[in-house]
């Protein structure tokens, strides 16, 4: 129980720094680039519009869910069906959050593949829907498309920021947003995951399911688990992490990393409903053969440049202080219990000064 303990405050100190650096930098990007501005952006029917939506779609810190009434209000303005899939899929899968959370847990490699991992997924997700010839379907209202049970704090919407006066205010209202609706979105998820990550790291020993972990068969599962269940890009980093301990190799990681948060039931029966079964198929199609491909070509690229995967995880957290990881687990800790009175006591009145 001390190791296992021992372990889960490690991995605690490691995270934390790189993560309030991501929730930062989401805050910015949802301050200063409101979700009204893509519509402008992103209209037409190329690959080049394909290749905006992936790149415009990355760094936005929204999850699957969330990112689903902000991908139907651009299919609602005009974008093309191939565009709106390149921004589902790229939305999800990286963001600021996860890709400094990668670099902390998974090491600068898997920090660097990820997000172009992603990217690629969506392009050539985008690029097969180009072929796809479907009629239109009948609009719904936006409203209808996310269930309740899709994100755990329920803040699943495509609203902007709020209008404040001036940089500061705008700037500290996306900050705000980070650490109270992005974080609330991520706790419980990204609590289990470390969970999972440190009891792992405790169990099983390193590389012992090395020969396993690393064919077709493998990767296959890891697409199956991931595909229909709803695991954010951030929260699913701690798992990555346990998986890479155990020896699972970083392919096979990779197409867990890329297809359980670009997917789920919910996201698969909106896509059917607004844009058709041809597109849903497309979409399926797209994640299963770019994942299982960006998978193997990144467990091929470990071994031509000889990278050592487990040399790497959690060093980057030998690069910090303590003080400034200690600092910031406390920080992180303050604001993920701070909704905990409002909602053992819902009749209080919420405080979010």
């Amino acid at each position: 129980m001390t190791d296992f303990l021992h372990k889960l405050l490690d991995l605690y100190l490691d995270a934390a720094p790189w993560l309030v650096l991501g929730l930062v930098a989401a805050g910015l990007i949802k301050a200063w680039l409101p979700a009204e501005h893509l519509n402008r952006w992103l209209g037409g029917n190329s690959p080049w519009t394909v290749l905006k939506a992936a790149l415009i779609g990355a760094p936005l810190p929204l999850c699957s869910c969330g990112v689903l009434p902000a991908a139907l209000g651009l299919r609602r303005a005009g974008a093309s069906r191939s565009t709106t899939l390149s921004f589902l899929i790229s939305t999800p899968e990286t963001g600021p959050d996860s890709v400094a959370l990668s670099y902390a847990l998974l090491g600068p490699f898997m920090a660097v593949v990820r997000p172009l991992a992603a990217i690629t997924s969506a392009v050539f997700t985008g690029l097969l829907a180009l072929l796809t010839r479907e009629p239109e379907t009948p609009a719904f209202p936006l409203g209808s498309v996310v269930g309740d049970n899709c994100c755990s704090s329920g803040n699943c919407s495509n609203e902007t920021t709020a209008t404040t006066t001036g940089f500061l205010g705008t700037t500290w209202q996306g900050i705000r947003y980070a650490f109270t609706d992005i974080l609330d979105d991520l706790v419980l998820w990204l609590a289990i995951g470390l969970l999972l990550a440190a009891l792992v790291a405790t169990l099983v020993p390193p590389l012992a399911m090395a020969e396993w972990g690393s064919g077709l068969d493998a990767k296959l599962l890891m697409l199956l688990a991931g595909i229909p269940v709803y695991v954010c890009a951030t929260a699913s980093t701690p798992v990555a992490a346990g998986l890479l301990l155990a020896g699972i190799s970083p392919g096979t990681v990779l197409v867990f990393l890329l297809a359980g948060p670009a997917t789920n039931i919910a996201t698969i029966g909106v896509i059917h409903r607004e844009m058709g079964r041809a597109t849903t198929l497309t979409y399926l199609a797209g994640i299963t053969l770019s994942s299982l491909g960006l998978g193997i070509f990144t467990d091929l690229l470990v071994n031509i440049l000889d990278i050592n995967i487990m040399a790497e995880l959690g060093n980057s957290g030998d690069l910090l202080p303590f003080w400034l990881a200690a600092g910031s687990g406390i920080l992180l800790l303050f604001m993920a219990l701070r909704p905990l009175p409002q909602r053992l006591m819902p009749g209080q009145p919420a405080n979010d000064n």
